[in-house]
């Protein structure tokens, strides 16, 4: 989620160097089992089962577990009904929190969250009182080595992206929604394979902080992220590079 604020930026770095296996498979299964349910088991038919499943094979997840979660959404096997919704709320230094939620039990995950947020110097907000400064848009990370600007943006313009911007020694590509699949589509023709791909909600101003509220801000962000039922943390929390080193 490179570019939805500076956190964000390091979490991705941080996963790529000791992902926690286990939950980020939890979460993947979780995710097949819901595209399952919604759209069937067809993975040709079914564009959010097969990013789950491309998703899935990225992370090396064996093919026994995927198909296993497959039938488990199709109801073919016995298994736990997932629920999806977004909470929000407010972190330190009143910077927007917007979380969505993969739960067989909803009042459990609630109570789970609003314990976080507590601990953390942050607070469960209403429904809708921080959605509004974000939208919903493709972004896709490549190295800045892959290929030089004017021929990325090529390739990526004409495809149907928003924009292309260089974002922490990575090009950053914005798309709407609608042309995610075919952004990602065309960069795979030219052999050009992104790092990161994922339809996501990006902030449409940032919250600067520093010091003590910076560090409170990357302590909450980190525990809600490694929450079981938490599938996205979303925040416009931007601060320094140097704060984040110390972090």
């Amino acid at each position: 989620m490179s570019g939805h604020s500076k956190w964000a930026t390091i979490k991705h770095k941080k996963a790529a160097t000791d992902a926690k296996r286990g939950k980020i498979f939890t979460r993947l299964i979780k995710e097949i089992a819901i595209a399952a349910r919604a759209g069937g088991g067809d993975i040709d038919s079914n564009p959010r089962l097969r990013s789950a499943v491309l998703a899935a094979k990225a992370e090396n997840m064996p093919a026994d577990n995927i198909k296993r979660a497959i039938q488990r959404g199709t109801g073919e096997l016995p298994g736990a009904i997932y629920e999806e919704f977004s909470l929000e709320g407010y972190g330190p230094g009143g910077v927007a929190v917007l979380m969505d939620i993969t739960t067989d039990n909803r009042n459990r995950t609630v109570s789970e969250i609003r314990h976080l947020m507590s601990r953390n110097h942050g607070n469960m907000g209403e429904a809708g009182c921080v959605a509004w400064m974000f939208k919903k848009l493709g972004t896709i990370s490549l190295p800045r080595q892959a290929a030089s600007e004017d021929d990325l943006m090529s390739i990526v313009l004409d495809a149907g992206a928003d924009d292309l911007r260089a974002e922490d020694g990575a090009w950053e590509v914005l798309t709407p929604p609608e042309a995610f699949d075919a952004v990602v589509a065309a960069l795979k023709a030219k052999s050009l394979e992104p790092d990161n791909a994922e339809l996501a909600m990006v902030p449409q101003n940032y919250v600067k902080l520093q010091g003590k509220e910076a560090e409170q801000a990357m302590k909450l962000l980190d525990a809600l992220d490694d929450q079981d039922d938490v599938t996205h943390v979303y925040s416009n929390f931007d601060t320094d590079e140097e704060q984040l080193a110390t972090a």
